[in-house]
């Protein structure tokens, strides 16, 4: 997995390029990863909660 990385450019905000981060970061699908890896899942209570969302 390749560091996602954004560059500040002259005189901009670091609020800005947060901003750009995270956007980038949920683009990638990056930040619901780690909440997903956050805490182990067993394969049983994985397959479970995939069976409740589909209904």
């Amino acid at each position: 997995m390749e560091a996602t990385e954004v560059r500040l450019k002259k005189g901009e905000p670091i609020e800005r390029a947060l901003r750009r981060l995270k956007k980038k970061l949920d683009k990638e699908g990056t930040l619901k990863e780690l909440r997903n890896r956050r805490h182990f899942e067993k394969p049983s209570e994985k397959k479970r909660r995939v069976q409740r969302r589909r209904g």
